[in-house]
């Protein structure tokens, strides 16, 4: 085969390219420069003339397709003559594949990567809190709903789950809280003994479990036992469809499967805070016994003259609320699932950080109104 050539020559039509001989990777390295240096007046007709071409491979076909397209962007009107059709079907895969390719810019510098970072977060933040609010008033009106109209409430429903988070949750919930008054007790008991101190582990156990230990454990127990039961039973009817169904019905979701569950955690939950501050206490004045030698009677008296009712009750009315909170972001979660088993345990685990987390927010904000108020 002849080697490959690239010629000008003038013909009555104007100026013609002819191209021949065996335009393949081998040749490309020696046309490369020719068909580089290749410059016709601006706005003349050319004609490349192909007809002597005995091979062309990829290689080659990209030489052509770069050289007429040169030609044309500097204003030069071309014309392929005389290329053989296997040779056109090649030069057309080639131009098809003839693509911009996208640069992916350089990564920005690590500071600006932590603020882009932190400003995702904290958008993610403000539309999972408007979320939040928008189902809260969702909740509120089928409250107000279930009132006007209280026939429609699912009694059955209600009892079962006062049973499930209510009732079955007492043996989990009793030894936490009993564990945690005997660590209480007992850390008391070290630091106090330095200054002969001892007997004010009672007031030590007795306002820190019954303000704030005990509802709190209370309630992260139950988000991580009772909220994430609730994302994932009502995700995993979401997946199946089923919520859809109850839709098609004319069920209201929000009546059937959130408002039973939600009532539900609201009357267990104090049931359960009770519990676990009788069973704190148990713990701290069982070790307070054995370690302090302060009997029970003892425990008791001091127990009644440092911790006041109100010390009592305030761990009482943050039940109600955290368990308000809980049921709620677990169905909310529950609600949201699309698509995918993944999406069922990603929800469920959003519920229980976010419930937990609530719950954190809203007991800080309860002790600053409590001390505001002198309570």
């Amino acid at each position: 085969m002849t080697a490959a050539y690239v010629e000008t020559e003038a013909r009555e039509r104007g100026t013609a390219v002819v191209i021949g001989g065996r335009w393949d990777v081998a040749a490309a390295g020696g046309i490369d420069g020719p068909l580089r240096a290749l410059k016709l007046p601006r706005g003349d007709k050319v004609t490349v003339d192909a007809g002597k071409l005995e091979r062309l491979d990829t290689a080659g076909a990209w030489l052509l397709h770069r050289t007429l397209k040169q030609l044309e962007a500097d204003g030069v009107a071309v014309e392929l003559a005389n290329l053989a059709e296997m040779h056109k079907l090649m030069l057309d895969q080639v131009a098809a594949n003839d693509k911009e390719v996208a640069h992916e810019p350089a990564p920005p510098n690590a500071l600006i990567r932590v603020v882009a970072h932190l400003g995702e977060g904290a958008l993610d933040a403000l539309d999972e809190g408007r979320q939040v609010l928008g189902f809260f008033g969702q909740l509120c009106a089928a409250i107000a709903g279930t009132i006007v109209r209280p026939w429609r409430l699912r009694f059955t429903p209600l009892v079962y789950q006062i049973e499930q988070v209510g009732l079955n949750a007492l043996p989990i919930v009793g030894l936490i809280s009993f564990l945690i008054g005997v660590v209480l007790a007992y850390q008391g008991a070290v630091q106090l003994q330095r200054f002969g101190a001892e007997i004010f582990v009672v007031n030590l156990i007795g306002v820190s479990v019954l303000r704030e230990i005990g509802i709190l454990l209370t309630a992260i127990v139950v988000a991580g036992r009772s909220g994430s039961a609730f994302a994932a039973q009502i995700g995993s009817m979401k997946l199946n469809e089923e919520v859809d169904a109850m839709r098609t019905l004319g069920l209201d979701p929000m009546e059937v499967l959130v408002l039973p569950r939600v009532l539900g955690l609201v009357i267990a939950m104090p049931l359960l805070a009770f519990f676990a501050d009788m069973m704190g206490l148990l713990g701290g004045g069982l070790m307070a016994w054995v370690v302090l030698d302060i009997a029970p009677v003892l425990f008791i008296d001091r127990l009644n003259e440092a911790v006041g009712l109100w010390s009592f009750w305030v761990g009482l009315i943050k039940a109600p609320v955290f368990g308000l909170l809980i049921a709620m972001v677990g169905c909310m979660e529950g609600l949201r699932v699309t698509g995918s088993a993944e999406s069922v345990g990603r929800q469920t685990t959003r519920a229980v950080v976010t419930s937990i987390f609530l719950v954190i927010v809203v007991d800080a904000l309860f002790s600053i109104f409590f001390s505001t108020v002198g309570v």
